[in-house]
């Protein structure tokens, strides 16, 4: 009898400790996305746009070598933190045609890359805003609403954790177009308010639980480096580096100060001061290359001048921090990742 006891008593902690080990998973039944090619799966693919990398060499370390429209060699921050919650390995794409309604369950991602805070960005590239990501969120509530209930669609908003990710293509390509109405400093302002404004009709939508993602050191990518940072040198371009500085400023007390007045959490989650450090210091991180990408010679390769008729990709993109001259290899997202996400993740659950 005695032993029998001590079997079941064993058995109640086994099960206790595995429930709390699975708990962090089973609070966050979502993840939604929002924002641009850091976060988009294949969103672009049947748009209109130059901004496309549904083709190799893209995607050359994804899983099955297939590319599915992720700008990187393999998988993005929107798979690595789905994989993190415990939800699924990748985040679909809401504009894939093939979607099943349960593939919408455990969250999508609304991002398309090129797009910014800024509506003129979108339109220069011909890619969906951050505004009508927020138009697709309601048509995708409706469909879960549809599909699976009121009650189904309470729980995705109250629980599961919205991300919210621009400001790159606003800050390097449309200030160009806007100073006539605006100086570095003011443009960078206008993009963190906007940003801020988006996080309110996100609120207003019954999200509860959004992590907006910082501005990055955008003048550090090759192509800036490339363009801007001297033929000789390839420093960083400073001034860009500055606005995204500013938009962090102007940001992170903004969005303490919304936590602070709605229900919920909303989360400014530091992504500069990592992928800089990883950039001063790339072989403090396990990485041998940090001012060109894998892709081609990596001092301009992006999009279409990305592709496989080009001998000179790298054959080890894990090696490289940035996968073409814009954006990082899995690598490099997955250590950014795994640097921030507990961190940030605490605070939600």
């Amino acid at each position: 009898m005695k032993i029998q006891i001590l079997l079941f008593a064993l058995v109640l902690i086994f099960v206790e400790a595995n429930a709390a080990t699975q708990g962090k998973n089973t609070t966050i039944p979502a993840l939604i996305v929002f924002g641009d090619s850091i976060m988009d799966t294949g969103n672009n693919n049947n748009l209109p746009t130059l901004l496309k990398c549904n083709f190799p060499p893209y995607g050359k370390d994804y899983p099955g070598g297939f590319a599915t429209g992720r700008f990187s060699d393999g998988r993005v921050p929107s798979d690595l933190i789905a994989e993190k919650l415990g939800l699924a390995k990748t985040l679909p794409a809401y504009m894939n045609p093939y979607l099943k309604p349960e593939d919408l369950l455990k969250g999508v991602t609304f991002a398309s890359g090129g797009t910014g805070y800024d509506p003129l960005t979108a339109k220069i590239m011909s890619v969906i805003s951050v505004w009508d990501q927020l138009i697709n969120f309601k048509e995708y509530i409706s469909k879960i609403k549809r599909h699976f209930g009121e009650e189904k669609a309470k729980d995705i908003l109250e629980h599961s954790f919205f991300l919210v990710v621009s400001s790159s293509n606003d800050l390097a390509h449309t200030y160009l177009a806007q100073t006539h109405r605006y100086d570095r400093t003011s443009y960078a302002n206008f993009l963190a308010d906007s940003a801020v404004h988006f996080v309110r009709e996100l609120h207003k939508l019954g999200a509860r639980k959004i992590g907006v993602f910082s501005a990055v050191p955008v003048g550090c990518v090759p192509l800036q480096r490339t363009v801007f940072g001297g033929f000789f040198t390839r420093g960083c371009n400073q001034p860009l580096n500055n606005m995204a500085k500013q938009f962090n400023a102007r940001l992170s007390p903004a969005l303490d100060s919304l936590d602070k007045e709605l229900d919920g959490v909303i989360l400014y989650i530091n992504v500069y001061d990592t992928l800089f450090d990883m950039i001063q210091h790339p072989k403090k991180y396990g990485f041998e290359v940090a001012d060109r990408g894998c892709c081609g010679k990596g001092l301009l390769a992006i999009s279409y001048l990305c592709n496989s008729l080009n001998p000179f990709t790298c054959s080890n993109s894990s090696a490289y921090i940035f996968w073409d001259s814009y954006h990082p290899s899995e690598r490099a997202y997955q250590v950014i990742v795994d640097n921030l996400l507990d961190k940030y993740l605490s605070k939600v659950y």
